[in-house]
């Protein structure tokens, strides 16, 4: 009271600075609780065993501004002097439930005397002042015994404010609350009233007020009516209060026991327990209707502002008393949700509609931020033109003015004088934080007692500074109020955040019950962008506080990943659908129908009984009611309402992360959409089962394009997305390590096609372009064909593109030089006969005694057979690689054959390679197979030098051309008419695999040099199979023309023998009667 007295002049200084620092030290007190409280983070000192005994020690040992308020006109003045006196009592009760605090201190102490030599100055103070507030509620009243007077008057202040506010929705929907459509007429009137600030005051922070206040200053309720009146109003509003984050104060039951204690108050014990039955019977229901009307005249609010921004200047206060009211009415909920008592309609504490209100709350405070020029522009005007000029009149109308509050109002009114419109056109800066402070001064001079100029006597005045005050704000201050979340003025969404952020269970409770409404979910995004806000919440005075980052992020990203869940699963759904409906229209399908139009002309049959016709495709796009919704209906509504929730901001921006919601989408449609598309190969690795590469492609394109369609509903980038996805299937294994279908058709053909190729089960057929099955008596558990022809293998080339086909290249390389590490082994034991048979090769009779004492002749044949069916399959996808390619990107392809057809056997192997490795990945033939070169190349070992390789590769041609007659033997080999050529699969590839191991030696610089060594494959060849025709009568003989013929297609498709070599050592006239032979029995039907 005596600083009010005699310092008036440092009292609003004074206020302010308590304010601020009392919330740091509040705050400060709750993280010292919250860390003595659990178990992780609290101070190693206190659990120590070691001090155990020196804690119980220190524990058992520890020592021993009187004003005149009116809210309706000193605004500024009242309300921090209520806050400071609510902020003092929360750090007391705060304080007071930490449980190590005498511990905690006296560590300090004795820390401090053990470093310094001497205790610190505060403690005996801060010890006396524990030992005081033992008993904190008790303490406090007494304290504020003398200051009964000026708090309850402050109080009082409220009755006019705190009533007019605490209104059931019935009431204020009969009043048109916050519309601006009620009276078109007066649309454009500006929205002012006598007690601007009043009106967005949190009804939270009222009550927290009157409570705490009447707690403290209690004798007034016996002893004023009014005080009573307005002290049972406010315990029939709620159960619990905030002190601070989560921390909470159970209203009714503390009043009960400080009142308990006290003679004469048995009364007020009972108007307390009557209250509290009311706030149970009637408050949920009473808030429930409240936060309905709200979330209709939010939308309302926003739809006509949206339209016409410029209504923003004149109804600003609409849009901060809707956020205020909105706020309040969350914050009810939060607070009572998490505390719910039990009671018979437990859904009142419950709603699952929250989305709504929050994401209206959000639009509206993006408009303030949008339009701040509009609010400028038209504030600047009403400062300068109305609120400068009605200051003025009140000022020469007063008939006391002492010279220093003259000095204030004086240049109030010379700085409002001097704005201009053109300030704000110019983008300057507007800065009016002096004159709201040089108003707080003026309200401290005005308001104490014997003050020379009675603020109280000049209502006026008041009002017009408060409006003033209001007008201010929204010119240079409108992104200050809308994060404001201390003591001064909470008017938005982020004043709650901070609440919320410390109810992460409420808040993913109600983000869990809006998302199961299909209403609601077009407004799930309001609960990610609320996250963006909890930057704010923290305090200078704590900078401890370093999990708010982790945990709002978390929240953030949590809330983004179930929305993104939610619509990549409705996505892939309507993809799985429309997919189902274009695999009625495959051909495979249509084998009825054409049985069916086939028989037109018979009598239909009847349908039996009970059996349920097989409807058509399209059949699903006939209508007969078009209220009747389908599924596919459904899941578009779900998915446009999901749509629209990402309308509400490109990206969030929580701590210093810049968070992009649509990403989170794409990253879940990436994942899912590589899991359906490995799983719609239908790869079973027990049975080999799997998809054709036609049917998985067809799949694929129909989810692509269903897959765009989201565009239409979203800005995202489907096309990056797809790309993605199938750019990780051309890899064997996807960005998260799981099998890609590159993986599995490499493993299925590996494993299943090309093994039973190898063991003659499956040959391949020359005429088809295409692998078929062998005739035989078990059932073949797949048709080759369908796996293999040009369609499907086409169809894998499009799926597996050039970096798969690499990958299967890669596979079928491995599988050629462990066959050829065998032939090598068989060279090496039969090295001295082949030696002997290359230099005699034109002598019949000693190549025939030769011949006899070679071993692994079949063994030979039989790994070249593989090597053969190998290299068939790869030529064939290389072949259908090359139409894809010329199909995709015709302009790539031209440029890559010039310089495949540029090079020249004289040019440098290097360079050679080089060229032909990149005409090998575009599927381009290549006289060598770069990747046969590479594989080979890395299995040469040290030991050996590049002669004996280059010897051991010279002798296998002449082993293979000497076992050819062998084949003669073999079912297998014989020339199959229809199919075009041997099923043993051999032919070329033996010169290829043999030249590559040549190339792979490096043992000069051209490929002229290799050639010379291929001329003993006919040499040798014919002379043995010249053999063949000496023995008419024996079985040697059964497919010798079928063999007559596999030596002329050796020789026709490799490009290094010619006609002319092939002539010289092995008669014409033999090969002519071959193909006479095959083809005699052979009837060529014409259509």
């Amino acid at each position: 009271g005596s600083a009010s007295t005699h310092q008036p002049h440092k009292l609003a200084e004074k206020l302010t600075i308590l304010n601020e620092r009392g919330s740091g030290v509040l705050i400060r007190m709750n993280h010292i609780k919250k860390t003595c409280a659990d178990p992780k983070q609290r101070p190693s000192i206190l659990t120590d065993k070691g001090m155990e005994s020196a804690v119980k020690y220190i524990n058992k040992k520890f020592p021993n501004i009187d004003f005149r308020g009116n809210i309706a006109i000193n605004f500024d003045f009242t309300k921090n002097y209520l806050d400071l006196i609510i902020t003092y009592t929360s750090v007391i009760i705060t304080l007071s439930r930490i449980d190590d605090k005498k511990a905690l201190v006296g560590m300090f102490n004795c820390a401090h005397e053990m470093t310094n030599g001497c205790s610190d100055s505060s403690y005996p103070r801060l010890g006396q002042m524990f030992v005081e507030y033992e008993h904190p509620w008790k303490k406090l009243t007494e304290e504020f015994g003398p200051h009964t007077r000026s708090v309850t008057s402050a109080l009082l202040s409220l009755k006019m404010v705190y009533p007019r506010r605490n209104l059931p929705a019935e009431q204020w929907r009969g009043a048109q609350l916050l519309s601006l459509l009620s009276a078109p007429a007066a649309m454009l009137d500006p929205a002012c009233c006598d007690t601007m600030s009043c009106e967005y005051l949190s009804m939270e922070v009222m009550e927290r007020w009157i409570i705490i206040g009447f707690m403290l200053c209690h004798s007034s309720l016996n002893s004023n009516q009014a005080s009573l009146e307005l002290w049972k109003m406010a315990l029939r509003s709620s159960l619990y209060l905030t002190l601070t984050r989560d921390e909470m104060l159970n209203i009714h039951k503390v009043t009960e026991d400080l009142f308990d204690g006290f003679k004469g108050y048995s009364k007020r014990v009972a108007d307390i327990k009557e209250c509290r039955e009311h706030v149970i019977v009637n408050c949920g229901a009473m808030h429930r209707e409240r936060r309905q009307f709200l979330r209709g005249a939010l939308k309302e609010l926003f739809n006509v502002l949206e339209d016409e921004p410029g209504l923003l200047g004149p109804k600003a206060l609409f849009v901060i008393m809707a956020l205020s009211f909105s706020r309040d009415e969350v914050l009810w909920l939060v607070r009572h949700s998490e505390n719910m008592p039990k009671i018979k309609t437990p859904e009142d504490y419950v709603d699952n509609q929250m989305a709504e209100l929050l994401f209206y709350m959000q639009k509206l405070r993006g408009l303030m931020r949008k339009y701040n020029h509009v609010l400028q522009r038209y504030h600047v005007q009403y400062l300068a033109q109305f609120d400068a000029l009605v200051l003025n009149d009140t000022i020469q109308n007063m008939y006391v003015c002492p010279e220093e509050e003259s000095v204030l109002m004086s240049s109030f009114v010379s700085t409002l004088s001097g704005l201009s419109i053109k300030q704000v056109e110019n983008k300057e800066e507007f800065d009016f934080r002096a004159l709201r402070l040089d108003w707080l001064r003026l309200q401290a001079y005005t308001s104490v007692n014997k003050a020379p100029l009675p603020l109280k006597d000049y209502p006026d005045l008041a009002k017009v500074m408060n409006l003033i005050q209001f007008h201010t704000r929204m010119v240079d201050s409108v992104e200050e109020v809308l994060q404001e979340t201390s003591d001064t003025v909470h008017i938005l969404v982020s004043l709650f955040s901070s609440r919320l952020f410390f109810y992460p269970r409420v808040f993913e409770k109600m983000f869990n019950q809006s998302q199961d409404e299909m209403t609601m979910k077009r407004y799930l995004m309001s609960f990610p962008s609320v996250c963006s806000h909890f930057s704010q919440c923290g305090h200078p005075l704590c900078p401890e506080e370093v999990i708010m980052e982790k945990r709002s992020l978390r929240l953030c990203v949590t809330f983004l990943e179930q929305i993104a869940k939610q619509t990549s699963n409705i996505v892939l759904e309507i993809c799985a659908e429309q997919c189902n409906l274009n695999e009625q229209l495959l051909p495979k399908h249509c084998a009825e129908n054409i049985s069916a139009a086939r028989h037109r002309k018979q009598k239909k049959p009847v349908p039996k009984k009970g059996e349920v016709q097989k409807e058509k495709p399209g059949a699903e796009s006939l209508r007969k009611d078009r209220t009747v919704a389908t599924n596919v209906d459904k899941m578009h509504l779900t998915l446009t309402e999901l749509c629209s929730s990402y309308s509400l901001c490109n990206d969030l921006i929580v701590f210093d992360h810049i968070v992009v919601p649509t990403e989170f989408l794409l990253s879940h449609l990436e994942t899912r959409l590589s899991e359906i598309i490995v799983r719609m190969a239908n790869y079973n690795q027990t049975t080999q089962e799997i998809a054709r590469p036609s049917d998985l492609l067809a799949g694929i394109r129909v989810y692509t394009a269903t897959l765009h369609s989201l565009s239409s509903y979203i800005n995202v980038d489907v096309t990056r997305l797809v790309k993605n996805v199938l750019l990780q299937q051309t890899q064997p294994l996807d960005s998260r390590g799981g099998a890609t279908i590159t993986n599995i058709y490499t493993n299925w053909f590996l494993e299943c096609l090309l093994r039973q190729a190898s063991n003659s089960l499956i040959v391949h057929c020359p005429t088809m372009h295409c692998f078929i099955n062998q005739t035989i008596d078990s059932e073949p558990s797949f048709r080759a064909e369908e796996f293999s022809d040009i369609s499907e293998l086409r169809a894998l080339a499009e799926l597996i593109g050039p970096y798969g086909l690499k990958f299967l290249s890669e596979n079928l390389m491995w599988h050629i030089t462990s066959q050829v590490s065998e032939l090598k082994k068989l060279v090496i034991e039969n090295m001295d006969i082949l030696v002997q048979m290359r230099s005699h090769f034109d002598k019949p009779e000693e190549m025939a005694n030769l011949k006899k004492r070679l071993t692994g002749g079949e063994n030979v044949l039989k790994r070249m057979t593989i090597i053969g069916v190998i290299l068939s399959f790869k030529s064939m996808a290389q072949d259908c690689l090359k139409d894809i390619l010329q199909k995709h990107c015709p302009y790539l392809m031209g440029p890559i054959k010039c310089l495949r057809d540029f090079i020249s056997p004289e040019a440098d192997i290097k360079v050679t390679l080089s060229v032909f490795e990149l005409a090998s990945a575009a599927g381009l033939t290549c006289d060598i197979d770069p990747a046969l070169v590479t594989a080979i190349r890395s299995m040469q070992t040290d030991n050996i030098s590049v002669d004996e390789e280059y010897k051991l590769t010279c002798l296998l041609l002449v082993y293979i051309a000497v076992s050819l007659p062998a084949l003669a033997l073999d079912n297998n080999s014989s020339y199959s008419r229809e199919h075009g050529g041997e099923y043993s699969s051999i032919r070329s590839h033996l010169l290829q695999t043999c030249l590559t191991v040549i190339t792979a030696l490096k043992r000069s610089s051209c490929l002229i040099c290799r050639l010379h060594s291929l001329c003993v494959v006919p040499q040798t060849a014919s002379s043995t199979l010249l053999q063949l025709g000496q023995n008419v009568e024996r079985v040697e003989v059964k497919n010798r023309e079928s063999i007559y013929l596999l030596l002329h297609m050796i020789v026709e498709e490799s490009p290094f023998l010619s006609q002319d070599m092939l002539e010289s050592c092995f008669p014409y006239v033999l090969l002519r009667n071959a193909y006479r032979e095959v083809y005699r029995s052979f009837i060529v039907t014409l259509g």
